[in-house]
């Protein structure tokens, strides 16, 4: 009889293969990896692939059937292992296991939360790049049931599909069972760090903030209230995005001139650390507005100076000359890369930021026409896209208190606001200022 055929016999009755030259060898079953017990078990994935929304959403629960062989008794382990070939942004995979967040049970008992972990190049060598280990639990009858819920922040939606590993192992180590999950990482809500805040101070001096949803149409939360007090100025602007994560700095200058600097907390129920003063003399400007490196003020007499930022408690180096004609403008504020500003025909005009080597006497480069029709708003001011993505949005007030968000587009000159505006708000014609 041929040998494959005797192979195949012996398979099927269930007999130790006879290796050829007549000494006996027992081979491993077919499909079971090197070092697992004779017969491994199973692990099956219920409802086939996952999707699992990247962002500020309720996490998506993995569900995993584990049948263990006969014989497997005690506490077992397990561990699941991800691939990930690319990283948004060019992260590390350390970076990476920062960003999922888990919650585990097993048979209904809670595992609690759970960190993901890159793993020991040396002692654990392989395909995956973060590793999540669950803690023991009792093989009881050999069925288990574990349920993982698992959120991850939103960038990690450009990851997409990933096939990855559930193993169990025995109280001595040995794989217990295997079984492949599949995951697809999708774009969710945007998480709080990525999603835009506008403020707005009302009659009474109490200053209120609007958090982006991350919602497709740009809508805002309702208001919450930030504090008292903030009528003590008559220019509030921010020194950079404010976000929902409580994130981003303010500067307000009060009535006798003196420029204060509020720092973003990084919590969103109380946004800005105790003031810091910065200097006095800042009534000699009829506007300001900041850009990503540092602040703009415009003069009396239309000159423009460049006050660069320092990013230590002294917040800004002197002032630059950076040159004449800008009392042709009525609004000028801070925009993606650089400012935007509305001139007296109602013209909107973007001014992009040189990016390297930039002389801090000449920061921009010569202005690109944005569109007409911009004399409607008292207020015109940038944000953080309320959608989310870490994009910059226009949000503008008309004179009858609708708050409108024109969405940031790229442009053969830099990032521009564009020609579409979504409304997304009303009744702010109770508000003194727009942030």
């Amino acid at each position: 009889m041929p040998a494959s055929l005797v192979l195949a016999t012996a398979l099927v009755a269930g007999i130790a293969p006879v290796a050829l030259g007549g000494a006996a060898a027992v081979a491993a079953p077919v499909g079971i990896r090197s070092g697992t017990t004779a017969e491994a078990g199973t692990v099956v994935q219920e409802g086939g692939r996952l999707a699992v929304p990247a962002g500020d959403n309720p996490p998506a629960v993995l569900r995993l059937k584990v049948t263990l062989p006969q014989g497997v008794t005690g506490p077992v382990t397990a561990r699941l292992g991800l691939p990930v070939p690319y990283l948004p942004g060019g992260g590390t995979p350390p970076r990476l296991a920062a960003k999922l967040r888990t919650t585990a049970s097993a048979d209904g008992v809670a595992l609690g939360a759970l960190g993901w972990r890159t793993p020991d190049e040396e002692t654990e060598p392989g395909e995956h790049s973060v590793l999540l280990d669950l803690p023991a639990v009792d093989a009881g009858d050999g069925t288990l049931t574990y349920e993982l819920a698992i959120g991850a922040e939103y960038l990690l939606s450009e990851i997409g599909s990933l096939d990855g590993d559930f193993t169990v192992k025995d109280a001595s180590g040995t794989v217990a069972a295997h079984g492949r999950v599949l995951l697809d990482f999708v774009e969710g809500i945007p998480d709080p760090y990525y999603r835009g805040a506008v403020h707005a101070r009302d009659g009474a001096g109490v200053l209120w903030r609007y958090e982006g949803t991350g919602k497709p149409e740009g809508s805002l939360k309702p208001r919450k209230r930030v504090g008292g007090g903030w009528n003590v100025y008559n220019t509030i602007t921010q020194l950079s995005r404010t976000t929902a994560s409580g994130s981003g700095d303010l500067v307000a200058r009060d009535k006798a001139g003196v420029l204060w600097y509020y720092k973003g907390s990084g919590d969103a129920a109380a946004p800005f650390k105790p003031r810091v003063r910065v200097g006095g003399g800042w009534n000699v400007y009829t506007s300001i507005a900041s850009y990503d490196n540092g602040l703009v003020a415009r003069d009396r007499n239309g000159v423009l100076w460049h006050y660069e930022a320092t990013y230590s408690e002294s917040v800004f180096k002197a002032p630059v000359r950076v040159g004449g004609g800008w009392n042709a403008y009525t609004a000028i504020s801070r925009f993606e890369d650089g400012l935007v500003a509305r001139d007296k025909s109602g013209v909107l005009w973007k001014y992009n930021e040189y990016r390297s080597g930039a002389d801090p006497a000449a920061p921009f480069s010569p202005r690109v026409r944005v569109g007409g029709g911009w004399n409607v708003y008292r207020d015109i001011v940038s944000a953080m896209d309320p959608r989310g993505i870490w994009n910059d949005s226009v949000v503008a007030r008309d004179t009858t208190g609708q708050v409108w968000s024109y969405k940031g587009r790229t442009s053969g000159f830099g990032f521009v606001p564009g020609s579409a505006r979504t409304r997304i708000g009303w009744g702010w014609d109770i508000y003194t200022a727009v942030i």
